[in-house]
């Protein structure tokens, strides 16, 4: 028997029912602010992720070629593709331009609870405004849209500039090793970095920086930050919008990408694996050919959304099964039509069985059924059974309906 590939997962209808319920939400957020759905390709030339982080990320993608000798890949991400989009259709919209997506990712990686190899991301990027409130706008449209899940987490803010500046005099290729330690959250290999660089000084300020509970603080710790005012400016508009973070300057997330901004959420249910939100601003339109413009955006880990939320209460929905004799079957096809143009799921029986062999399968999905016999074709009714309380009546079908509509929106 074959089976579904490695780090995949096959979705029975009531966990799909649950996503697509959650999805609605996120959506539903994004739109109220403005934002617009997009949709790139699910692979891309290899050559728009390398570009960025190097040809090391290969061993991390689904890398192949196609009949002409492309190097293709499964898109291990949607920001640089939405980016690549701006360039080749966008530039000449009127900016800011928002944008929001859902799309599923691929990463060969080793699979683990709420890690695979293909996963889906909700994502929104806000490209052409360069500025404190647009910053501060992306991290509470992320936070709004979290909240809207009903997800658990709590919300990490900060800034690069402090950390920049603590390590601005060191040679680029040190700055690289200790941010990715930064990065990582790896004490010991930061430490290690430090160490064989002669440069332990820097282990107090730069832990220091995660420990800070101000933003005042921080200036403290870094010094005379070049951009104090802005960074002081957007977190003061999140405090007016009572927005609820830590501030944490201590982010280092992909440095080489991120160039100011930066936050992160995290699951509180969650184990190790329990960051389902990050972003932040950086410029990448000028790689792809475009201009250098400047860009916020994020990405929320759908999937270990889901994970947190372990299970989602769906709106009650009235189930209707319509069930007949042999010579009413047109007329029952005809009322189960009415019953779905009405907005009402009904399911009309396909294996020819006997009335009462219907109605007992029908119980097994549906609360009512809709008994259609040749009386009732003739008298142009339908009986309607509850099959909670065992009640049934004859009626006309606009009555049947009314009464099925009633009860799915008690």
């Amino acid at each position: 028997m074959l089976q579904k590939p490695r780090g995949t997962r096959d979705f029975l209808p009531e966990e799909m029912e649950q996503r697509r319920s959650i999805e609605q939400r996120m959506r539903e957020v994004a739109r109220r602010w403005g934002y617009r759905e997009v949709c790139t390709p699910d692979f891309e030339h290899l050559e728009l992720f390398t570009m960025k982080s190097g040809e090391g990320i290969i061993q991390e993608m689904y890398v192949f070629e196609d009949k002409s000798g492309r190097k293709m890949t499964l898109r291990p991400e949607v920001t640089a593709a939405v980016l690549r989009m701006y360039v080749n259709e966008g530039r000449v919209l009127p900016k800011p331009i928002r944008w929001c997506y859902f799309a599923d990712c691929f990463r060969y990686e080793r699979p683990q609870k709420g890690r695979y190899r293909q996963f889906w991301q909700f994502g929104a990027e806000l490209i052409g405004a360069d500025t404190a409130l647009a910053e501060a706008e992306v991290i509470m449209l992320a936070d709004d849209i979290l909240r809207s899940t009903g997800v658990a987490f709590d919300l990490h803010v900060g800034h690069l500039a402090p950390m920049k500046h603590i390590l601005s005099g060191l040679d680029p290729a040190d700055q690289g090793v200790i941010m990715a330690c930064l990065d990582k959250h790896d004490r010991e290999g930061l430490e290690a970095a430090l160490a064989a660089r002669r440069l332990t000084h820097l282990a107090e300020p730069l832990a220091a920086l995660s420990d800070c509970s101000s933003v005042e603080e921080v200036f403290e710790v870094a010094g005379d930050v070049p951009e104090r005012a802005r960074i002081e400016e957007m977190f003061a508009i999140l405090d007016s919008q009572e927005i609820r973070y830590r501030p944490d300057f201590g982010i280092a997330r992909g440095l080489d990408y991120y160039t100011g901004t930066v936050f992160e959420g995290f699951a509180r249910n969650l184990g190790a694996e329990n960051q389902i939100l990050g972003g932040g601003a950086y410029r990448l339109a000028h790689l792809f050919g475009g201009d250098d413009v400047a860009s916020c955006g994020f990405a929320i880990g759908f999937d270990r959304v889901m994970v947190s939320l372990g299970g989602v209460e769906l709106p009650h929905e009235s189930v209707v099964g319509v069930v007949c004799t042999p010579g009413a079957r047109g007329r029952a096809l005809q009322v189960a039509r009415a019953f779905r143009e009405a907005g009402i799921r009904a399911e009309a029986d396909l294996m020819e069985r006997g009335l009462a062999a219907q109605v007992a399968h029908a119980a097994k999905t549906a609360e009512f059924v809709v008994i259609i016999g040749e009386r009732e074709v003739e008298a142009g009714t339908v009986t309607l059974k509850d099959l909670r309380t065992g009640e049934q009546q004859e009626m006309g079908l606009e009555d049947a309906i009314a009464g099925v509509a009633g009860h799915g929106h008690r």
